[in-house]
């Protein structure tokens, strides 16, 4: 009998919820990506900040580039460890990316910058990289930002980095395609897009300044100039920005690659207690 009123009363307790226990609070999953802007030849810095992440546990499953950006990330995400970036990174010739031409839509093709990603990736379309890859481009027939996550690798990064005037926009499909930095200087909102939770931003820009010279530093300030709006925009939404000190560095030159890494790894370095700080609530 003894037994019975046992597994009545268990029964009872059951029911009236009072043997059921609060579900334990779990700590947000967290999906971080790395947003890498524009800043032609600066774009090397963009190495540099990987090097210093990764050295410290810190890896995106995210990863989306304009411009430079997109060529540095595109390469990041197919699987290229940040030492085997700094190699390709020194060994590369201008004249591996830069095919002249004449034309009045742009004096570059963007064949060879496109067989260079092609190559480096080993033919890989973007839906087979290791790390979930977006390369950000602007349709230049109806400035709407173009985010190209599938598809041919090296196309998508020769769109999202077809500096107007310089080179030729970029047909895919029934659209052509330039720079994405006319849209997102550094594509925080397409970070977003891909389901991003903690987005590092890395900003590459230079300020608008006087007395530039060269063809590819004047054009990248005027896109700079241009793109004032859009760029605060798109670091305001981001969790952490980085921005490597590169005033005295050119955009138009291969030259200063090296030292253009070195800042990337000081920025990285000084930006690791704010990231880690933020990263912590999702340990």
């Amino acid at each position: 009998m003894k037994q019975i009123n046992i597994t009545i009363m268990a029964i009872i307790l059951a029911f009236t919820g009072c043997t059921s226990t609060k579900p334990i609070p779990t700590k947000p999953k967290v999906k971080i990506a790395l947003a890498l802007g524009g800043g032609a030849a600066k774009g090397f810095a963009h190495i540099g900040v990987i090097k210093v992440l990764e050295q410290n546990g810190i890896k995106p499953v995210i990863i989306t580039g304009t411009s430079a950006g997109s060529i540095i990330g595109s390469l990041y995400a197919s699987g290229l460890t940040p030492t085997q970036l700094q190699q390709k990174a020194m060994d590369l010739k201008e004249g591996q990316v830069v095919d002249l031409t004449l034309s009045t839509n742009g004096f570059i093709k963007g064949e060879y910058l496109q067989n260079f990603i092609n190559s480096s990736v080993g033919n890989r379309q973007i839906q087979a990289f290791k790390i979930p890859f977006g390369a950000v481009a602007t349709n230049r027939d109806t400035g709407a930002t173009a985010l190209f996550r599938s598809g041919n690798a090296g196309q998508a990064v020769r769109a999202s980095a077809s500096v107007p005037n310089v080179f030729q926009p970029v047909k895919i499909g029934s659209s052509y395609y330039v720079d994405g930095g006319l849209t997102q200087p550094v594509p925080v909102s397409a970070a977003k897009a891909m389901g991003a939770t903690f987005i590092i931003a890395v900003d590459i820009s230079a300020k608008p300044k006087s007395g530039i010279s060269g063809i590819f530093a004047t054009l990248d300030q005027s896109i700079n100039i241009m793109s004032q709006v859009a760029l605060n925009s798109e670091l305001k939404k981001a969790n952490i920005v980085i921005k490597p000190n590169l005033d005295r560095l050119s955009s138009g030159s291969f030259d200063t690659r090296h030292q253009a890494i070195l800042e990337g790894e000081k920025a990285a370095l000084a930006a690791l207690p704010a990231i880690k700080k933020a990263l912590s609530i999702y340990q």
